[in-house]
């Protein structure tokens, strides 16, 4: 009897293995880690500790301005995938023409400010299109509104940027706008994550800065949650700084995060 049954177990056991190897590598790639540095050598190094992590590799202004489209590049070359976060804010022709560049580079999302306005944000997927229709082989990127940044309080919004009324409502208007304009999501603290869902869909993607760890430092930010909190609420992405660049061993800090994930 022990020896009919013991192919059967080790077929359940090897299926289990394959269920957890998805998820795992599921919640990897709803993982982004920012490369906040200053040159690319920097960025390499962070990069080379988390070998094996199908993580997004999330590219910003210092690092964009600093090593370029190349670098973007040698990033989709090494299999990753990429979200340009330059928080375009300018006037809908240049906003399109910006959309159209970044396609063409290959990138898997960038972001606009929701804060431009409506043409604005319409004229970035105009920018996406055009590029897809000049190379149809591209793939389409995901375009994301920036609603309030993390760091920004409730008084700072009030009274230093002057907006009135209280921040979560300030974001789910904008992520409406968003949602009208076409765009794929928008960025804002996990603490809103619900509301934009109950308003915009559950299909609306959410990208969560504001990320940490149980324990951690807040650093800057003013409105955060645990990475299963963030889940719990609805989050699609979670963006992850300081406690897996800043760690000892970035690889053992990221597949933390992942299993808090997983486990939410």
């Amino acid at each position: 009897m022990t020896g009919e049954r013991q192919p059967v177990q080790e077929a359940a056991a090897q299926e289990n293995t394959v269920t957890q190897d998805t998820q795992w590598e599921s919640m990897a790639n709803r993982l982004m880690i920012p490369l906040d540095y200053p040159d690319a050598g920097q960025a390499k190094e962070l990069i080379s500790k988390l070998k094996g992590i199908p993580c997004y590799m999330k590219v910003g202004m210092q690092l964009f301005y600093a090593a370029g489209p190349d670098f973007v590049r040698e990033l989709k070359a090494l299999g990753y995938s990429v979200f340009l976060d330059v928080k375009m804010h300018d006037i809908p022709n240049t906003v399109k023409g910006g959309a159209e560049s970044v396609t063409a580079l290959g990138v898997d999302m960038f972001n606009v400010h929701a804060s431009g306005g409506s043409a604005m944000m319409s004229a970035a997927r105009e920018g996406i299109d055009a590029a897809l229709r000049k190379n149809p082989e591209l793939a389409r990127p995901l375009v994301i509104a920036v609603t309030q940044l993390t760091s920004t309080s409730q008084d700072v919004m009030n009274g230093e940027i002057g907006i009135p009324g209280e921040v979560p409502d300030t974001v789910v208007r904008y992520a409406k706008l968003a949602a009208a304009a076409g765009l794929d999501g928008v960025v804002a603290s996990p603490m809103e994550a619900a509301a934009i869902s109950a308003a915009c869909g559950p299909a609306f993607r959410t990208v969560t800065p504001g990320i940490r760890p149980s324990g951690s430092s807040l650093d800057d930010q003013s409105r955060v949650m645990t990475p299963g909190q963030a889940i719990r609420q609805g989050s699609h992405f979670l963006v992850v700084g300081r406690p897996i660049t800043a760690a000892p061993d970035p690889r053992q800090a990221a597949e933390h995060i992942i299993k808090e994930m997983i486990q939410a």
